[in-house]
């Protein structure tokens, strides 16, 4: 398994000085500045690259941006309106370009309006480290009273919508604010804070079901994924995070089920899947050594974290929006050992048939605010120590059960 590291750019407070001591052995970055629809340039490409073989003391690193992530699809060519034929004729020039510069794994996601949902980014445990948490009152307080979205008390059962109401007019104005800009930091770019802004986000997709963004998904694949193919590249669909509807919106890509619907409609080795334990983990049915069993020629990409569900879900309501936070790395709803020797399995399984390109890229997704990282206001998600820590344990697991 090829461990990698996440590098926001410049701009990151894990600097790239950083990056070349923490043990992995190549870069996973993106042009996060360029908005979505828009063509990756071989020179802005090329700009990043350098930044990732460079100190800016010129001091080389050793390391090579090796995947991107993400190449955002646009929420036009999500919704087939507006300029998505044009995004993605840009889509698949970026993807030239990208390949052109020797970069060719490619990971993205189909998740409506936001990339991630959490209540709280700041969450602290009781050894005092912080972590990401997603807490169903809180957000049903969100979606309810501060939103108050056409139609949302239908998503929540009476028992929520009551503890909502209490929890909402609990809430000072600055709590309100937090809470608001927490669950809006999944938003790409930047940050909608106005509530109109978000709810004329939303009425783009009142006419678009599960069913009609499978469709458009699968339209977007028929359309890249052969360039892909040409061009060596291998495309991974990151799992809905958290695999839940929210808002009203829909979710195609959050159990092996769905997985399965898209790789097998557009059936190509370019086509496949960046499995997420984090993501999947939290729904009880999702079964993640079984689906790198199943699906492993598919395997394109591998984020592995915890997470931890703060009630037991039964297997009769797998679906069931319910409180989760993000763990250490060896504790929670996800049997890592188990997911990684799944993992080595079918890397065994590439060097039987000869592939060349046998390795699973990895990184340690996430990580908890640990030590010097508390308070520095790092990337939510992503402080250096904590993600150190977690590649530590899942190179002490990879080396284990390698021997």
């Amino acid at each position: 398994m090829r461990a990698t590291w996440r590098w926001f750019g410049p701009r990151d407070l894990c600097t790239m000085a950083n990056v070349r001591q923490v043990g992995a052995k190549a870069v996973v970055s993106a042009l996060h500045h360029i908005p979505d629809g828009e063509l990756l340039t071989s020179e802005e490409i090329e700009n990043r690259q350098n930044e990732v073989r460079f100190l800016p003391d010129g001091t080389a690193t050793g390391l090579e941006w090796e995947i991107i992530e993400s190449l955002p699809v646009s929420e036009d060519i999500k919704r087939q309106s507006g300029a998505w034929r044009t995004h993605i004729q840009n889509y698949k020039a970026s993807l030239a370009n990208l390949a052109n510069a020797g970069i060719k794994t490619v990971c993205y996601n189909f998740m409506p309006i936001l990339d991630w949902t959490r209540t709280n980014l700041r969450h602290e445990l009781p050894n005092g480290a912080t972590c990401m948490r997603f807490d169903l009152d809180d957000f049903a307080a969100y979606d309810l009273f501060v939103l108050q979205r056409s139609g949302a008390e239908n998503d929540y059962p009476e028992n929520v919508r009551e503890r909502a109401k209490q929890r909402y007019f609990s809430f000072s104005d600055g709590e309100i604010e937090l809470l608001s800009s927490s669950i809006m930091c999944g938003l790409p770019g930047a940050k909608r804070q106005k509530v109109e802004d978000v709810l004329d986000a939303l009425s783009l997709y009142k006419n678009i079901n599960e069913d009609l963004l499978r469709k458009h998904l699968i339209d977007f694949l028929s359309e890249v994924i052969p360039t892909a193919e040409r061009l060596g590249m291998k495309m991974a669909c990151h799992p809905d995070d958290p695999p839940f509807p929210l808002l009203g919106l829909p979710r195609i890509t959050s159990t092996e089920s769905h997985y399965k619907t898209m790789l097998e409609a557009v059936n190509s080795p370019a086509n496949g899947m960046a499995l997420c334990t984090g993501s999947l983990g939290v729904r009880s049915d999702n079964d993640l050594p079984g689906m790198i069993d199943r699906l492993g020629d598919k395997l394109h990409f591998l984020h592995i974290r915890n997470v931890v569900s703060e009630e037991t879900i039964s297997a009769s309501e797998p679906q069931r929006l319910h409180n989760f936070y993000e763990s250490e790395h060896l504790t929670g709803n996800v049997d890592l050992v188990a997911l990684i020797k799944a993992a080595l399995a079918e890397e065994k399984r590439r060097r039987d048939r000869g592939e060349a390109h046998w390795e699973i890229p990895f990184r340690p997704d996430h990580g908890l605010d640990i030590l010097d990282d508390i308070g520095r206001g790092t990337q939510p998600g992503y402080p250096t120590i904590g993600r150190m820590k977690g590649l530590s344990e899942i190179s002490g697991i990879i080396y284990a059960s390698a021997h």
